[in-house]
């Protein structure tokens, strides 16, 4: 009886930067900040306990091109201690690392083989009569079928297919080396390893098709356990199970208030919201982001004290549980009908006097104050998309509702 193992990852992202991570403890900001690499060296060590055969990522092992060669001599550290474990990788390379994207390099050990990124190419592993095929990227945007040129099944052997893709789609992934199942499926091979989606999903059954999806959530929109899959072949029928190895998560608690919340009401709704998330944690540190929303006179009260409710429901997170920690807080009330405008402000139009000089010229003006901002922050958090993590539409937005509730206006 023929009988193999493998552990399928991708999306390692080693370097992300976490730029957009709020949570105001050095501390545990420090424990995202290194979570994609104690992700990783988990799963290689999971990997060396389990004896696996062979070892496949399926792209995006890096965030993006390297500031210097560190991230690059943490990889070749741990694929050194898959060689020492005689285990072989088998890596390609997806839109975050692709040819044109890495500049730096280092040399990596002999049990690493990179598929080429030109064409699909084929590694075979004699002994367990396993053929591997694979293209990686060559550019960031990859908007060719790929799929459809990879090379025949080798008859009489297991086939696995690696291929970094979105498929027909997935919801907040770019469209890269789009294909379907069927394009999959016409190839003969017995696994299909893909990688590109962050969250886990069985694509498909016949054959295999697996998204182990990513490592480490980095940010709120990758909430939930991540990790890779550990398949086992025997008799050549493929089986899985997920291999969980982050070490820290997003999560997120939304909560809807009415006329008849007070504050109190509040903290209570918020703390019962975190004491649910407590069994999904798992032990790990986890950064959540509240919603509020709904009718409330307490709107007013959330934009002019707005750094006293974060530590009021910082502390209400952690009464839940001393590793929940506010990432942000997300305020989307409507006042009532029973607010007043102010009696000083009875007959003035806020909305005119908040726009003297038109929206244009606002939106110019703070896009300005961001650029002379960002030149000043520390770590290159100036050279990502939303360096205050915020856009300016929504920092305008802020100041205009913080000058309505000062004034008693109505927005």
């Amino acid at each position: 009886m023929s009988r193999f193992r493998f552990i399928h990852s991708a999306d390692l992202h080693l370097g992300s930067p976490f730029h957009g991570l709020s949570v105001k403890d050095p501390t545990i900001a420090s424990v995202f900040i290194e979570a994609s690499r104690n992700s990783f060296s988990s799963l290689v060590s999971t990997a060396i306990e389990l004896a696996v055969d062979f070892f496949v990522i399926a792209g995006d092992v890096y965030d993006g091109d390297w500031k210097d060669n560190k991230i690059g001599l943490f990889f070749n550290r741990e694929m050194a201690k898959l060689e020492r474990a005689g285990i072989p990788v088998f890596l390609l390379r997806g839109n975050h690392d692709a040819l044109s994207v890495i500049t730096k390099t280092i040399t990596l050990p002999a049990n690493v083989h990179e598929f080429p990124t030109n064409k699909a190419g084929t590694f075979k592993i004699d002994e367990l009569k396993v053929a591997l095929h694979g293209q990686g990227f060559a550019e960031r945007s990859a908007m060719e079928n790929l799929a459809i040129g990879y090379p025949a099944p080798v008859p009489g052997w297991f086939n696995i297919g690696v291929l970094h893709t979105s498929l027909t789609g997935r919801e907040l992934h770019a469209p890269y080396a789009p294909c379907s199942v069927e394009d999959l499926r016409s190839r003969g091979y017995d696994y299909w390893a893909l990688g590109h989606v962050h969250e886990f999903e069985e694509v498909a059954s016949d054959p295999l098709v697996v998204f182990p999806g990513n490592l480490q959530g980095r940010n709120i929109r990758e909430t939930g356990a991540k990790g890779a899959v550990l398949v086992t072949v025997e008799d050549g029928r493929p089986r899985y199970e997920r291999v969980i190895v982050d070490g820290a998560r997003f999560d997120a608690i939304k909560i809807f208030l009415d006329v008849n919340h007070q504050a109190s009401d509040v903290l209570a709704l918020v703390e019962e919201a975190a004491r649910s998330r407590t069994v999904s944690m798992e032990g790990r540190v986890t950064a959540v982001r509240i919603h509020i929303g709904g009718e409330s006179d307490l709107r007013r009260d959330f934009v002019l004290n707005k750094q006293q409710w974060r530590d009021e429901l910082q502390a209400a997170c952690h009464r839940a549980h001393a590793d929940l920690w506010v990432e942000k807080i997300e305020i989307k009330l409507s006042d009532t009908q029973s607010s007043v405008v102010a009696p000083q402000m009875a007959g003035i139009d806020l909305e005119q006097l908040l726009n003297p000089h038109g929206a244009d010229n606002i939106l110019d003006e703070v896009h300005e104050l961001i650029s002379t901002i960002t030149l000043k922050l520390p770590g290159g958090a100036g050279a990502s998309q939303l360096p205050l993590d915020v856009s300016p539409e929504a920092l305008i937005d802020e100041a205009r509702q913080l000058l309505l509730a000062r004034t008693g206006g109505a927005s």
